[in-house]
């Protein structure tokens, strides 16, 4: 059987997501296993983490397995990832022997590698992933890069908790302000994975440089035909709320301003009315809001949004140690013992 990787959900089947999903849920329902005994992950954090981390080490270890956290550059050598470099710099060692050397000690790889945030033609190549899945020879599982799969299951399945079928759901994912632009990743992989469910989908940002990489409304687009499902693109924030079921929300920079922040901050600045409230929320149909978390209260949302009934952002976290442990049961039982 070839090498199986998850760094993105659009190469995994809809059957085989729904499987992933149903696994998570027994997994919510008894936690500990024996899927992972003897095996192990090294999870390559080049960015800061606080769930991702946390639950990937958790469910290793209750799936019997153990977890090697590595942050190169930290406490792990730098590592380069260009080919033909005169490694003269600060980075000590290549990404070809990393991945190589790591594949004979353990048996999946999980990286977290965040854009550059200079030149989005070069970020959008996601180089980081697809260099260790290129040269492991053990699973390679996205962490977070320029998408999010992890964070895709655990919010599908949150919603599946919350409403059951998704079909044709009213799905707004809109746009909020931060003092900082910020990766695009939760809403690539919200779009993807709203689209890839059938839901009815609106992307709600302030203006037509905030429209998502085309690569991802393409995939979305495709998603669309095959799932039955609908995606526009919206600038009218009381349109896209009337009559939603599900408010989801994040923040992103504009990719024309990519790497020239400060040209977008004018146009960051005055949408901060983009803010998820409770005047918003009271247009939807006892709409559920989440979000992927960390979020800046009364930044990206109000207290009253968060601290409500409806708000499902808790349950989205706790679902990504289920999820996650979905995922590595499902590479692990293509390695080989060692």
């Amino acid at each position: 059987m070839s090498l199986r990787h998850f760094l993105t959900t659009q190469d995994w089947s809809r059957a085989e997501l729904d499987a992933l999903l149903d696994q998570a849920v027994a997994f919510k329902h008894s936690r500990f296993g024996q899927q992972l005994a003897g095996k192990s992950i090294a999870l390559l954090f080049f960015n800061p983490s606080m769930r991702t981390r946390t639950s990937f080490e958790l469910g290793a270890h209750q799936l019997g397995g153990h977890a090697v956290v590595l942050a190169p550059g930290k406490d792990a050598w730098p590592i380069e990832f260009d080919l033909g470099t005169v490694m003269d710099g600060d980075t000590e060692e290549h990404v070809s022997e990393v991945a190589r050397v790591l594949s004979r000690y353990v048996d999946l790889i999980g990286v977290r590698a965040f854009p550059k945030f200079q030149d989005w033609s070069v970020d959008r190549e996601d180089r980081v992933i697809k260099a260790f899945a290129k040269y492991a020879t053990v699973p390679v599982i996205n962490l977070e890069t320029i998408t999010h799969p992890c964070q895709e299951l655990a919010h599908v399945m949150a919603l599946r908790e919350k409403f059951g079928n998704l079909d044709k759901k009213k799905y707004v994912l809109t746009w909020t302000y931060h003092p900082k632009p910020l990766n695009t990743a939760v809403a690539n992989s919200a779009l993807l994975i709203a689209t890839r469910f059938g839901m009815d989908v609106t992307l709600l940002c302030p203006t037509p440089e905030y429209v998502l990489d085309e690569r991802y409304m393409e995939l979305a687009r495709q998603n669309v035909a095959e799932s039955g499902g609908s995606l526009r693109v919206s600038h009218d924030i009381e349109d896209s709320y009337r009559g939603a079921d599900i408010v989801y929300a994040k923040s992103w920079g504009a990719l024309p301003y990519f790497g020239r922040w400060q040209d977008e901050a004018p146009i960051r600045q005055s949408h901060k009315h983009f803010i998820v409230d409770e005047a918003k929320m009271a247009l939807t149909n006892n709409g559920v809001f989440s979000h992927c978390l960390p979020l800046r209260r009364n930044i990206k949302a109000t207290d009253a949004v968060m601290d409500s009934p409806a708000c499902i952002a808790i349950d989205e976290a706790e679902n990504r140690l289920h999820v996650q442990k979905a995922v590595m049961a499902a590479l692990a039982r293509h390695t080989p013992s060692r």
